[in-house]
């Protein structure tokens, strides 16, 4: 494709991005008002959305295959699809059992590393972190969207019309898919070609995991492991939708106008180093934090931190594999998250009773700041300038 195609296709990729987004917090208005009416207490549901979370580790690492398989549009289809069949189930369920059933297929839900792939895919290397930047800022749009538009449709017409009103939105997604995203937008060299057409196998363990052998790969996912692990080891407090639309606010404004910049002037290794530093001072402003105008503030150095840390992360290592295989890189990415998303409850928890709330602040600063010393002995400082 020439410059302008590629562009184009990759502002429809925010777009369908930005849309499951939206639905996605649409349905977290749903899901607790349904649970709750349904006889869920609270420890029911988090066993729900501990199924959630198991479902899509097992699904990201198969469908970042699937999607190096078979090409972009196809694995962006899928997603799409069991989006539909996602909601039309939360539509339906009238009991226990449909609630559990309805999450089945979020198995094959990852529009967001889809759409990562897209762009990995079209852009310049040396412009690919300021590409997958702006990925987040359709996060924050589809945050805020989501958020209000769930509350006011169950408010007013109930959670059975939310549900089938996200079902329609991923039907335009999917139309989307269909109409502007080509079959592939893989650039791949005749060996590439060659290797992909004999191992087709989508559950090949050997093929995901063989990425770990790559240079550096598996000393960055170290690092992801232990920078995200502590954000989900925290409890989640009720948070209303005015702070969700801060957070999301802040994360429009630095992932929009901040990062970019950024990542046009200096190194990806000195970008990951400053935001592991940050995060580590992040963490003692929340030890200390008594009030939610505190929170307020320190929001902002948490979201530049974690925004610089995803999209350095996800640039460096879709660019240390070959690119027929970016789509099962980041579906290994999205895997991490989703590990971290069923046992991380239970740890904050554990950690809440018998420590208190301060104790997430000092874990995560003692964390970072070791994780930073690791980058720093180990070259992680290199370059402060790009050439």
């Amino acid at each position: 494709m020439d410059p302008a195609a590629k562009q184009k296709v990759i502002f429809i990729s925010y777009i369908i991005a930005a849309l499951d987004i939206t639905w996605l917090f649409l349905q977290f208005s749903i899901t607790p008002y349904l649970a709750r009416r349904l006889g869920f207490d609270t420890i029911w549901f988090g066993y729900l959305q501990t199924t959630l979370g198991v479902i899509q580790l097992l699904g990201g690492p198969i469908y970042g295959r699937f999607a190096d398989v078979f090409g972009a549009r196809t694995a962006l289809s899928l997603s799409c699809s069991a989006s539909v069949v996602y909601f039309l189930l939360l539509a339906m369920a009238d009991s226990t059992f449909m609630l559990f059933v309805h999450k089945l297929p979020a198995v094959f839900m990852h529009a967001m590393p889809g759409a990562q792939m897209v762009v990995a895919d079209l852009s310049e290397k040396e412009k690919r972190a300021e590409a997958l930047g702006k990925l987040g800022l359709c996060f924050g749009i589809g945050m805020i969207a989501g958020s209000s538009l769930g509350g006011t449709l169950t408010t007013h017409f109930g959670e059975k019309f939310a549900a089938m009103f996200a079902a329609t939105g991923s039907c335009v997604s999917l139309f989307l898919v269909f109409k502007f995203i080509p079959k592939h937008t893989k650039a791949q060299t005749t060996a590439e070609s060659e290797n992909k057409a004999s191992s087709k196998s989508v559950f090949n363990l050997g093929e995901i995991t063989r990425l770990m052998k790559y240079p550096g790969v598996a000393k960055t996912f170290i690092v992801m492991f232990s920078i995200i692990a502590i954000n989900f080891f925290q409890l989640k407090a009720e948070q209303n939708g005015y702070l969700m639309a801060y957070f999301g606010i802040v994360q429009m404004i630095i992932q929009g106008a901040v990062i970019g910049r950024l990542t046009s002037r200096f190194s990806e290794s000195s970008l990951l180093l400053l935001s592991v530093g940050i995060t580590s001072l992040v963490g003692l402003a929340q030890a200390m934090m008594t009030t939610v105008f505190h929170l307020c503030l320190i929001i902002i150095p948490m979201m530049f931190s974690l925004s610089i840390f995803n999209i350095i992360t996800d640039s460096m290592l879709t660019k240390s594999v070959s690119p027929s295989d970016t789509g099962t890189m980041l579906g290994l990415c999205a895997s991490v998250q989703s590990l971290l998303r069923t046992v991380g409850p239970t740890i904050g928890g554990f950690l809440y009773e018998g420590y208190g709330v301060p104790s997430f602040g000092f874990i995560q600063c003692v964390i970072n700041a070791g994780v930073f010393c690791i980058l720093l002995a180990t070259g992680g400082h290199s370059q402060t300038q790009k050439p």
